[in-house]
């Protein structure tokens, strides 16, 4: 898939460069068993990391997912898979329920049960649930299912949260 998409990396990194913004964003996230590692996204915000300094192009990425591309090197390096819980801030570990932490038992993915139900627009309660039913039931088919349906909602932005909002609201726990 990397080479495939590598003219969208190359493009995508050119354009980066020339609005004046690193290409690639890095950050430490909490992977399987809260191990953490560098989780890379293409950078949708001005070098300050101000979330009033998104860039145009950054909005694009975002609303078309595409800033989630370079976490295929993750998934290469074996950190994370295509599907799985969507790895979230290291600073969330210690709120988490005892249920909730069921969600690092499985390497974080690019896509899951939280992103085609809604992603964003989720509340936290929900989004973690599903994160915890996705371990619990966690197969090929389920696997399959999940991507088709992540395709689909790509190119038909259904369930991808139309708010505006860029980010979430920080969870602080139950």
């Amino acid at each position: 898939m990397i080479v495939a998409l590598s003219p969208i990396f190359l493009l995508t990194s050119i354009i980066q460069i020339l609005i004046g913004v690193p290409p690639f964003f890095k950050q430490f996230r909490p992977g399987r068993n809260g191990q953490l590692f560098k989780m890379y996204k293409f950078t949708s915000f001005q070098v300050e990391g101000d979330i009033n300094s998104i860039t145009k192009f950054g909005k694009f990425l975002r609303k078309t997912s595409l800033d989630e591309l370079p976490q295929l090197l993750n998934v290469l390096r074996g950190e994370m898979s295509i599907v799985g819980p969507r790895p979230l801030l290291k600073e969330y570990l210690p709120r988490y329920t005892i249920s909730q932490r069921a969600r690092h038992q499985v390497k974080p993915g690019i896509t899951g049960l939280a992103q085609i139900n809604g992603r964003n627009a989720l509340p936290w309660k929900a989004s973690l649930q599903l994160d915890v039913e996705y371990v619990k039931k966690i197969s090929f088919s389920l696997d399959f299912k999940i991507i088709i349906k992540t395709i689909f909602n790509l190119f038909h932005s259904k369930k991808i949260d139309k708010s505006g909002d860029i980010q979430r609201e920080e969870f602080f726990g139950e």
